[in-house]
């Protein structure tokens, strides 16, 4: 029986990380591995040491992130001054585990990370292999794994700012199968699971690039959809439709400048008192609820005008602290003080309107000194905020195309959350042993056999 009461399966065996296989070993990590820290403070680099473009590159926490190695900011140090250093160099197959502040990030250096010289600091670990027992890639997806996340999540660190000591990870168990032949079996599923992953993100990072710019030349008239491109002069005759100066520049001939105001109305939200929040009633629409920060909602009973109200399809403006439009997805609700409700206008497509907003989210968010993540703007500011418009016929078009690409990218991000919970499901059961992969007849079929 198993600590909880349950039958152990047949062929399974019960030990401290759970059921595994009676032909897979579980040991504490120090019996397979040497737990490297880095200097310490010893011979440490200054700031006279690093360049731009150095000899070594000396990590920090943020180049080791959920994904591996991030190469975004880094920092060199020369040749002299790594030599200089005692510990924390990189070898091969080596694994680099995060130990201060954000614990348990882990990232493996392999023949496929372009730099040939790496050296950690004080803020991590080395984690390096010297047991035949198991092979670094098995030993990388396990410590990635539910079976030391659990380890980790149980641990009291017992400061303000978490912290593994290396007897921490010393008493870490992992378990393994005993043959290094299914180990590398699992290691390479797993990892053509993140290699799809990892197509899966650049193809949706493609995508939003080619929205984006898209939606510049698109929202400007820059560039015209073929249709609204030509004046038709008799029967066969075309003419391309020229354009002119105004206050936003040159823009086309056959668009106008307006105000935000002039194309929309915006409404104001309503603040709330704590004795007006109720347990159920019309849902409340409010920040969190639009970034996907927080998914439990406030209600409320108050029986208010119709416009305090929104509808599926609605377009939301989020414009205190957290800034951008949102269409609304849900049933009907009330919407918050910090969010403004934004009904069209004759001359303007709504749909229109919601890309003219996200493209002025964008240049402000990018044009801030905070990284756009404290932005502010009054009503009054947002409705006098110029804005150039094209028939509605050619916003509805222009709206039809770009709502199309948010579409597409909308289906592979969804196809990207399935494939990740895919892989946890496979890690679950790959690395406990519960599903065991064909691996004898991989071998064969790799050594000649049929």
């Amino acid at each position: 029986m198993s600590a909880l009461g349950q039958a152990i399966p047949e062929g399974f065996k019960q030990t401290d990380v759970g059921t595994i296989p009676e032909d897979w070993k579980d040991e504490q990590l120090f019996e397979l591995v040497k737990v490297i820290d880095g200097d310490r403070g010893h011979n440490y680099p200054s700031a006279n040491d690093f360049s731009s473009d150095g000899y070594c590159v000396f990590l920090s926490a943020s180049n080791v992130t959920k994904k591996g190695f991030s190469f975004k900011d880094i920092s060199f140090i020369d040749k002299t001054k790594d030599e200089a250093l005692r510990k924390g160099k990189l070898k091969r197959n080596d694994i680099v585990l995060t130990t201060r502040g954000t614990v348990g990030q882990y990232a493996f250096y392999d023949e496929t990370i372009g730099y040939e010289h790496l050296r950690i600091n004080s803020g991590m670990v080395l984690v390096r292999v010297i047991s035949k027992e198991i092979k670094p890639d098995y030993l990388y997806s396990v410590l990635k794994s539910h079976i030391v996340q659990k380890q980790l999540s149980t641990m009291s660190f017992g400061s303000a700012q978490p912290q593994l000591t290396v007897r921490d990870i010393n008493n870490f168990i992992v378990c393994y199968p005993s043959g290094s032949k299914e180990q590398t079996a699992i290691a390479n599923a797993l990892s053509d699971v993140d290699a799809l992953l990892t197509e899966l993100e650049k193809l949706i990072a493609k995508k939003q690039a080619i929205k984006t710019a898209t939606m510049q030349q698109l929202l400007t008239g820059k560039t015209r959809l073929p249709q609204f491109a030509t004046y038709t002069e008799g029967a066969i005759q075309e003419k391309n439709k020229g354009t002119k100066p105004s206050e936003l520049g040159e823009i086309p001939e056959d668009w106008d400048v307006s105000t935000l105001g002039g194309a929309a109305t915006f409404i104001n939200g309503r603040a709330y008192a704590l004795h007006e929040w109720e347990t159920s009633g019309t849902p409340v629409i409010r920040l969190q609820n639009l970034t996907g920060r927080g998914a439990d909602y406030y209600y409320s009973n108050l029986k208010l005008p119709e416009k305090q109200y929104c509808d599926n399809g609605d377009l939301l403006f989020m414009w205190s602290a957290t800034f951008g439009p949102v269409i609304w997805k849900g049933d009907k609700a009330i919407y918050h003080y910090h969010i403004w409700k934004i009904e069209k206008k004759e001359i303007s497509d709504s749909k229109f309107l919601y890309f003219v907003l996200l493209d002025m989210t964008e240049k402000l968010k990018n044009s801030s000194s905070s990284g756009g993540t404290m932005l502010h703007i009054t009503k009054g500011m947002m409705e006098s905020t110029p804005c150039i418009l094209p028939s509605k016929e050619e916003q509805t078009a222009i709206a039809t195309i770009l709502s199309d690409m948010d579409n597409e990218i909308q289906t592979l991000e969804q196809r990207l959350t399935k494939t990740r919970q895919i892989k946890q499901g496979m890690m679950q059961q790959l690395l406990s042993g519960r599903t065991r992969l064909p691996f004898k007849k991989l071998e064969t079929k790799q050594d000649g056999g049929s």
